[in-house]
């Protein structure tokens, strides 16, 4: 139990440090300098109103300088982020501390990449190509398949999952222009697919994209119908695809076995 609650608090930390990058990175600020500030009056935040989750609580959701309301968005980022944290822990186990490390990095990218794409419609190349060159090089060397545990995910999967998740991507942008004369898929999800097929194998790709999918069209279609958005309209694909990333890293093994005939035979 304790190990969850520190990595709950651990989790709520880096929490706080997305959300500043979350705010920044779109703009093309740094994210080390300057020290968090209020949105508003621009009064740098003492350390003792940076705790996080706490602080926003005791301050009410307000600026302890102007007063001004702050957005519910960081305890939410802060708590998604402690509460991902604690499911990859009891997903992968402490066995192998370096794994655990690779998966909190992987969550939290995830949760940046779901909020700055809603907002802007962009997904940062600073996450997506370092992600990648990471992402296949400990895919092919350290990482699990998240689809058989027990094995490793190997370099010829997690080179599989890069060529297919960015190349699948890739010539559904170009099909989609050619088609519709409109873009049909960002080069930001192209990049963020090849980074989660480096990771969690070609696999990961096939149940990522369905979940995204599934995920992006229910949403898509609650939205047309209580807020009248336009059939056609441009939605972010990115939160959808972080979403089913997720889905495929925590539970793609077990979805696997819903549907697999007993005794039949995993493919590496």
């Amino acid at each position: 139990m304790t190990l969850y609650i520190f990595t709950f608090a651990l989790g709520a930390v880096i929490g706080s440090f997305l959300n500043v990058c979350i705010y920044r990175m779109p703009r093309g600020l740094s994210v080390v300098r300057p020290s968090s500030r209020c949105p508003s009056c621009g009064a740098p935040i003492k350390f003792y109103d940076n705790i996080p989750l706490l602080s926003y609580m005791m301050l009410m959701g307000r600026c302890r300088t102007c007063r001004a309301k702050l957005s519910a968005r960081y305890p939410l980022v802060e708590f998604l982020n402690a509460a991902l944290y604690v499911i990859v822990l009891n997903r992968s186990g402490f066995d192998s501390p370096l794994v655990l490390l690779v998966y909190c990095i992987f969550v939290s990218a995830l949760v940046v990449i779901f909020f700055i794409d809603i907002d802007y419609q962009i997904i940062p190349d600073v996450i997506t190509l370092p992600g990648i060159v990471l992402a296949v090089a400990l895919g092919s060397t350290i990482l699990p398949d998240p689809f058989f545990r027990t094995d490793l995910l190997g370099w010829k999967s997690s080179l599989a999952g890069f060529l297919a998740g960015g190349g699948s991507f890739y010539l559904i942008a170009v099909l989609g222009k050619a088609i519709l004369k409109k873009d049909a898929m960002g080069g930001g999800d192209i990049k963020m697919m090849a980074m989660v097929g480096g990771l969690l194998g070609w696999k990961g790709v096939i149940l990522t994209t369905f979940m995204g999918s599934l995920f992006g069209s229910v949403i898509g279609v609650a939205l047309i119908l209580l807020k009248g958005r336009e059939w056609g309209s441009r939605i972010p694909f990115g939160p959808y695809l972080a979403v089913g990333a997720l889905t495929s890293l925590f539970w793609g093994q077990d979805i696997m076995m819903w549907y697999l005939p007993d005794g039949a035979i995993i493919l590496p």
